[in-house]
């Protein structure tokens, strides 16, 4: 079973960027669906942005337009690159892979939208 990690959370100002990556132990090639979810202590964790092996791509709502998520087999890494962050953004996001009915999740990284 893979295990995920995930880095490039942080303090970051209200219209700023930032990129998180989601490195893998193993090869990410044949994973079905890779991506990120998001969760706010005391709220359901929501979908942020997921990509398939075949590079096919899903957003949540209020992310379409102003998140990009990309995977590098090579890498076995996932990017998610999040650009003109609002406050609303701030949670802790968690890396998810899930192949034949097995899904694996990250320990998670703070991202912090404030002035």
């Amino acid at each position: 079973q893979v295990q995920l990690v995930e880095s490039g959370g942080g303090l970051v100002q209200p219209g700023g960027s930032l990129r998180l990556s989601c490195a893998a132990s193993g090869s990410i090639f044949s994973i079905n669906v890779i991506g990120w979810y998001r969760q706010v202590l005391g709220k359901q964790r929501e979908l942020v942005a997921i990509i398939t092996n075949s590079g096919t791509t899903k957003y949540g709502d209020s992310m379409k337009g102003r998140f990009t998520i990309s995977r590098d087999n090579a890498k076995n890494t996932v990017y998610l690159l999040m650009n003109s962050l609002k406050p609303e953004d701030t949670a802790v996001y968690y890396c998810n892979a899930y192949n034949l009915g097995v899904s694996t999740w990250g320990q998670g990284t703070q991202v912090t939208v404030s002035s």
